[in-house]
C-alpha cells in the first residue's frame, strides 16, 4: 500500500496486524525503503489517544496504563502463532506470521513485522517498527532496536534465516542480510566498526546508509586499539593499551554453522 492510499487510526493498526502494510519493505533491487507515512500515522495514534487502564483481563484490572487503542494483542489458534505463558506481550499494530513462537517473557512493540517460523526467545525485545524475516532465531535477552522518530529513519532489519545470539544488541537501522549470524554478545549500532577478516575490508555505516552485515556473515565481538585524532591523546591511549569495542566477521556460513544455529524443531 502506498502513501496515496494511506489509512489511519484503528484501520491502520488492523492493517499492520494483518501484514497488509509495513513500516519498511524490501524492493526488487534488494534495497530496504521506509514507508514514512506508516510511522507518521502510528505517531498520530499516540498523539490523539488517552491513557486508560489496560490489561488482558475483561474488564481490565487497571494494573497497566497505556494509550487507549494499544492493548496487547490476543491470538486465536487458527492464526498459528504460539505465545508461551509467562509474561510476554505483543502490542497492537505488530504482525506475527504463522509459526512464530514467543517465549516468556518477551515483548514485541507496535509496527514490528515478524516472518513465518521465527522464534523470539526469553527476555528478547523486538522494538517498534523492526522488521524480522522468516525462520530467524532472536535468542534470549537479545535486543532488536526500534525507531518511530524521525519518520524517515530506517528501523532495524533482520532478513530471513538470521541467527541473533543471546545478549546481542542490534540498533539504529542496522541491516542483517539473509543468513547472517551474530554470536552471543555482539552489539551493532550505526557507529560500530565491523572488520571483515575474510575479505579484508572494514564495514561502517553512514548517515545516508546504516551499517549492513553481508549475507551469511558470522560475526563475533571484538576490540580494536583506541586511536584518538589528537596526537597527545593517542599516545596516552597507546601507552595504556586502551581498546574500544568492534565486531569481527570471522567466516561465512557453512554446514557446521547451520548445525550450530538450527532451531530445535522438537520444541516448536
Amino acid at each position: 500500500m502506498n502513501a496515496g492510499a494511506r489509512i489511519s487510526g484503528i484501520a491502520l493498526l488492523d492493517a499492520l496486524e494483518r501484514g497488509e502494510v509495513r513500516c519498511a519493505e524490501r524492493g526488487v533491487d534488494g534495497a530496504w525503503r521506509v514507508n514514512a507515512w506508516v510511522k507518521e500515522e502510528i505517531l498520530a495514534v499516540f498523539r490523539s489517544s488517552q491513557v486508560v487502564p489496560m490489561g488482558l483481563e475483561s474488564p481490565p484490572s487497571g494494573a497497566y496504563l497505556d494509550k487507549e487503542p494499544l492493548a496487547p494483542r490476543r491470538f486465536e489458534p487458527a492464526q498459528g502463532v504460539r505465545i508461551v505463558p509467562g509474561g510476554s506481550a505483543v502490542r497492537r499494530g505488530a504482525f506475527l506470521a504463522r509459526g512464530v513462537v514467543v517465549m516468556p517473557p518477551a515483548y514485541v512493540n507496535i509496527g514490528a513485522w515478524i516472518g513465518e517460523g521465527t522464534m523470539v526467545d526469553s527476555h528478547a525485545l523486538v522494538g517498534s517498527c523492526a522488521q524480522i524475516g522468516a525462520r530467524c532465531h532472536i535468542s534470549a535477552a537479545a535486543q532488536i532496536g526500534g525507531v518511530l522518530e524521525p519518520a524517515n529513519a530506517r528501523p532495524v532489519v533482520v532478513e530471513d534465516d538470521c541467527f541473533v545470539g543471546g545478549n546481542c544488541g542490534v540498533y539504529e537501522g542496522v541491516l542483517l542480510r539473509q543468513g547472517a549470524v551474530l554470536a552471543s554478545g555482539v552489539v551493532l549500532a550505526s557507529g560500530t566498526v565491523v572488520h571483515d577478516c575474510v575479505r579484508g575490508v572494514e564495514l561502517r555505516g553512514t548517515r545516508e546508509a546504516p551499517l549492513e552485515i553481508p549475507e551469511g556473515a558470522v560475526v563475533v565481538p571484538g576490540t580494536r586499539p583506541l586511536r584518538p585524532d589528537d596526537p597527545v591523546a593517542r599516545a596516552w591511549a597507546e601507552a595504556r593499551g586502551l581498546q574500544v569495542a568492534c565486531a569481527l566477521i570471522v567466516k561465512y556460513r557453512d554446514e557446521r554453522t547451520d548445525r550450530a544455529t538450527a532451531l530445535e524443531q522438537a520444541l516448536r
